[in-house]
């Protein structure tokens, strides 16, 4: 989730998700006053009325305008680029239900456009699916840094150094990405952090027509819900977060846990490999994984060829191609063909992957997912202060998670160059004076480990645990119906599922 290497990809939900212009205003939309308690210099933007236009079946499309420092919101704006599917049934409609697929980075108008009408007929009914891209993020004033040959350049880079020289020249191109940003974003960095998008959250939800808050988040966009909870817990109609981040972990201890997630999905995708029989990577689970990390040493020594282009899978490249294939369990097969090939020398699937991951396209060009993932990660907590000090994180990992640690925290490493950095510490998000939040864990998820949901559920003060025991990233829009059920109930009538439900 935090590193660049290893974001919560939003269109790895939106897909796993998805089966498979005229100005309006919702018929039946309530239309709220803007609350007494906002601060009279920002009640021009909680008034607002979004122009919406038609831009794809059935969606239609706004800009709502936030300031991009609040402190000063007579200065310059930022516009929040806003995609909605109006409610099926007027007369029944609740109001919006906001979503965050993740990232940081992700584009949330791009996962509802894909994924809007996979949501339950019950919701779509009642609710207005909404997405947003938040500050810094796709159509919203994005953050860009990097060239796509700038980008190939990062992600090649050696990210498990084995020595001084390895380690400095991986310290020497995390200081370019940094200094990349300060050039081209120098006044926009200090302001896309999470408390800020949180609350232009706020400001969406006034924009809507929205009393309260209806909202799910899934992965990163269960810590910007959990800050919009704590910023504005009277505001809260019903939260869902689905695949819970812990906002009391330390940069690098974030990252630390999440490597150790992916350590149990690779443990998972070996132990269902060696099931389903005549697994091509060995006879035990034990035997698949350490003829995977054979395959990683040798890969570290000779980068593989492609047929995509003239681009070398380096080690680097090969682990982000698998972590992508972890987060979603119905992409086993694939993974398990991608490292039959790579293992024969041809890396083109696992590139395929890797590119996934990170939104690049085959042009060589990138979304800008990476450099906004960056840009809020690096803002919101405090940094190591330099190279050794960074280094002994990224050590720790590979202990614990000897083969995703490395790369997972060496991935965040330009934070340690950042240009804008917060003295804000980490710590627990209790919400208190919020209605039942709920939140849900995948007992196998690679990338927000389940632990993290049951932390997150306990320190906010109305926090309700679902459970889900499976795997992949993430719950909600799975099929699981029971998850389905309750989280649907929920939404729809604010009433929460008993805490410490278990489903699948």
């Amino acid at each position: 989730m935090q590193a660049a290497r290893f974001i919560s990809a939003a269109t790895v939900l939106a897909l796993a998700m998805a089966t498979g212009c005229s100005s309006s205003d919702a018929d039946g939309e309530k239309k709220t006053s803007t609350p007494a308690s906002v601060p009279a210099n920002l009640q021009s933007f909680y008034g607002q009325k979004p122009s919406w236009k038609a831009c794809d079946k059935g969606f239609e499309c706004a800009t709502v305008q936030v300031p991009l420092n609040y402190s000063d919101p007579t200065g310059e704006k930022v516009g929040i680029s806003v995609i909605r599917l109006p409610a099926e049934d007027k007369s029944e409609r609740i109001g919006s239900l906001l979503t965050n697929p993740g990232g940081p980075g992700g584009s949330g108008v791009d996962f509802v456009r894909q994924a809007a009408r996979t949501f339950g007929d019950d919701l779509r009914q009642r609710f207005d699916i909404v997405g947003f891209d938040p500050r810094g993020v796709a159509a919203s004033d994005p953050v860009r840094c990097n060239t796509g040959p700038e980008l190939d350049k990062f992600f090649a880079t050696d990210a498990s150094p084995d020595d001084q020289q390895e380690t400095n020249a991986l310290g020497a191109q995390s200081e370019q990405f940094a200094q990349r940003c300060k050039t081209k974003n120098a006044a926009e960095l200090p302001y896309v952090g999470t408390v800020n998008a949180a609350r232009d959250m706020d400001v969406l939800r006034a924009a809507l027509g929205d009393e309260k808050l209806t909202y799910y988040g899934a992965s990163y966009g269960t810590y910007l819900g959990a800050f919009y909870a704590e910023q504005f817990p009277k505001n809260v109609r019903a939260l869902v977060l689905d695949g819970a981040v812990d906002p009391q972990l330390s940069s690098t201890d974030l990252l630390i846990e999440q490597a150790k997630g992916f350590e149990t999905a690779l443990r998972a995708f070996a132990d269902n490999c060696v099931k389903s029989g005549n697994c091509p990577l060995g006879n035990t689970p034990d035997a698949v994984i350490a003829k995977i990390e054979s395959f990683l040493s040798a890969t570290d020594k000779k980068p593989l060829s492609t047929t995509r282009d003239s681009r070398k899978v380096t080690e680097s490249l090969a682990v982000m191609g698998i972590a992508r294939a972890l987060y979603v369990k119905e992409y086993w097969p694939v993974l398990r063909q991608a490292l039959v090939q790579a293992m024969s020398g041809d890396g083109t699937v696992l590139l395929a992957l890797a590119d996934e991951m990170v939104e690049r396209k085959p042009n060589g060009t990138y979304s800008n997912q990476t450099d906004a993932n960056m840009a809020v990660n690096c803002v919101d907590k405090p940094n190591p202060s330099n190279l050794a000090a960074y280094k002994k994180s990224a050590d720790e990992a590979k202990k614990v998670a000897p083969r995703f640690g490395p790369f997972v925290v060496w991935g965040g490493l330009p934070c340690v160059y950042w240009p804008s950095q917060t003295n804000q510490q980490p710590k627990p998000v209790t919400a208190k004076g919020a209605p039942p939040i709920v939140v849900i864990g995948t007992v196998r998820d690679p990338a927000t480990p389940y632990k993290w949901a049951q932390n997150l559920s306990s320190q906010l003060s109305s926090g309700v645990l679902l459970t889900f025991n499976g795997d992949g990233h993430t719950a909600y829009l799975q099929g699981n119906p029971c998850i389905t059920k309750a989280t649907d109930n929920y939404l729809i009538t604010a009433d929460p599922p008993k805490s410490g439900t278990t489903c699948g």
